[in-house]
């Protein structure tokens, strides 16, 4: 298993959230750094999973973020940190197909989740690419780099909207990630910073009933970035109908993480193989 030492912060520069250029693959990369650290913070922000002394603040134009920065009196926020230094490790290396950030109530039933954050990576010949789906709307920039902040201002935003407007969480929640890689260039014995050799589960079951909210899509032309949210309905009975989609059973198989139509069946390629876990 591999270890790594706590971060001091996830860095994301003092001027600016995003690099104010995309031209290569190298740049690509910090974009879709900073947006998946971006999303990440936002979420646990907005969903009340850590104290406000875990964040510091940043401007992204109207917007004021919280992003996740070291508090010692926080060991959660901290072991979150070190799982997106994780995944930026498995990123670099071009590794990481999926990461997916559960929340459930039961320390003895951790398939039995109450919310489900997907972050789906590609990585293209060019370099990267993000990307976000909505059932509604698809946003897809090209690699005009003033183009590429505007669609990610708005992937934010919308994240933002959506955290704001979801009913809340259980009191007690337990956050676990787990990384899903491309088995074809993957080294059997990879395991980032942060986390262990993960057990292959093919089923999560929610309490209520689910319902699938597709966020939206960035392209830089280099890496790809998919981001999905799974919760209960209860908790999405004020938003309008076209920003999710209901599913009509309790049970989601791990074929039914998110995959595109025109990839091979999910285990020829991609298996969970990295997991870790903390309390809020």
């Amino acid at each position: 298993m591999a270890t790594a030492q706590l971060s001091r912060s996830i860095r994301l520069h003092k001027e600016t959230v995003f690099p104010s250029q995309i031209t290569n693959e190298h740049e690509s990369l910090i974009m879709v750094k900073k947006l998946f650290a971006t999303s990440i913070s936002c979420i646990t922000y907005l969903r009340g999973l850590f104290p406000e002394s875990s964040y510091g603040e940043r401007h992204l134009d109207d917007l004021s973020l919280k992003i996740l920065r070291e508090d010692k009196k926080c060991p959660g926020s901290l072991h979150i940190i070190k799982w997106i230094q994780g995944c930026f490790d498995a990123l670099e290396k071009k590794y990481l197909h999926m990461a997916v950030l559960t929340l459930y109530t039961n320390p003895k039933e951790p398939e039995k989740v109450t919310e489900i954050y997907q972050f789906k990576f590609k990585y293209t010949k060019e370099g990267a690419t993000m990307d976000f789906d909505s059932s509604s709307t698809s946003f897809e920039s090209g690699t005009n780099s003033e183009d590429i902040k505007k669609t990610s201002v708005l992937l934010i935003r919308k994240l933002y909207i959506l955290m704001q407007n979801l009913g809340p969480l259980p009191n007690d929640v337990i956050l676990t990630m787990k990384l899903h890689y491309y088995n074809e260039v993957t080294p059997n014995d990879y395991q980032p910073p942060g986390f262990k050799e993960g057990v292959n589960s093919h089923v999560l079951l929610f309490e209520g009933e689910p319902v699938n909210l597709q966020v939206g899509l960035v392209s830089t032309g280099f890496h790809s970035m998919k981001v999905k949210v799974t919760t209960e309905a209860t908790r999405v009975s004020d938003l309008e109908n076209n920003l999710y989609q209901e599913n009509s059973t309790t049970e989601i198989a791990h074929q039914g993480l998110d995959y595109d139509d025109e990839e091979e069946e999910c285990d020829n390629h991609d298996n969970l193989r990295s997991d870790s876990s903390t309390d809020r």
